[in-house]
Parts: C-alpha cells; structure tokens; sequence
C-alpha cells in the first residue's frame, strides 16, 4: 500500500490529500529517508512524520485490506513509538 494512502487509512492523518501534500513536501520518511507518494510500506516499516513541534515515529503492524479503518482498531495497525 503507499506511504499517502496507508497514513490515511489507519487514521494518522485525516485526509488522504493532506497525506499526500505533506509526502511532497519532504516531511515524511520510511526507514529513515525521505519517501515518495508512491513508496509502498510493508509490515515492520518505521515512518516518521516531522511536524513542526516536533518528530513523531509510528512502526507499521498491518496493512489494512480496505480504504479506511474504524478508528477503534488503530492500534491493531499502527504503533507509535
């Protein structure tokens, strides 16, 4: 699944275009280097969004099977770490 879409998805960012807007602007990385909207995350893929208070790191546990997740089940897909 993309880096844009899977942020969606499990809820970190609200909105998918937001997702995309921020992969663009150079703020998010997988593994430790900057991601394009097209990179795909696998299990186990730590991604980190740098805001401007401040970095948060999330590790990828499960790739969701549809286009959004209820949002009770996040920490089934996504930790924070």
């Amino acid at each position: 699944m993309r880096v844009d879409k899977w942020l969606a998805a499990v809820n970190v960012i609200k909105r998918r275009t937001i997702a995309s807007d921020m992969v663009k602007s150079g703020v998010v990385y997988v593994n430790g280097t900057k991601a394009k909207a097209s990179k795909n995350v696998t299990v186990g893929d730590k991604i980190t969004i740098e805001y401007l208070k401040g970095a948060r790191e999330y590790e990828v546990l499960k790739i969701p099977a549809t286009k959004t997740i209820p949002k009770s089940h996040k920490e089934e897909y996504v930790k924070e770490l």
